[in-house]
């Protein structure tokens, strides 16, 4: 029985595709938005989602698993402090998947992941 075993495998080895999702979850709580496939963007909704309800918890556990994912102290240390405010109304949904076309080299389809809600003021918007 394959139960519990959902996620999808992109062709790569366990190994590479979970250090793959870390370095974009930790790129996609950096930047707020990030440009990928459609297939892996639909993946990382799953570990974003995942890592901003820990923030939300908010507790030395969740942030010592929060870390387990994301590689950068600094994004983990911000994510904490603005989640909270950030996500506070929302229950699940953290994330939004736009199409935006196909890649000029091989006709993959493209999406943009960003996270959804309100910035916190002073929040500086990259330009």
């Amino acid at each position: 029985m394959r139960h519990r075993k959902g996620g999808v495998k992109l062709n790569r080895t366990g190994s590479h595709r979970r250090a793959m999702f870390r370095n974009m979850v930790t790129s996609l709580l950096k930047y707020d938005r990030i440009r990928t496939t459609d297939a892996k963007a639909k993946e990382l909704r799953r570990w974003a989602d995942h890592v901003i309800t820990l923030a939300k918890r908010g507790d030395l556990h969740a942030r010592r698993q929060a870390l387990s994912i994301v590689r950068e102290k600094a994004v983990v240390h911000k994510l904490f402090a603005e989640a909270p405010k950030r996500f506070a109304d929302i229950e699940g949904g953290y994330t939004r998947v736009v199409k935006i076309g196909h890649r000029p080299g091989d006709s993959a389809p493209l999406s943009v992941v960003e996270l959804t809600g309100e910035k916190p003021e002073g929040a500086s918007a990259k330009k």
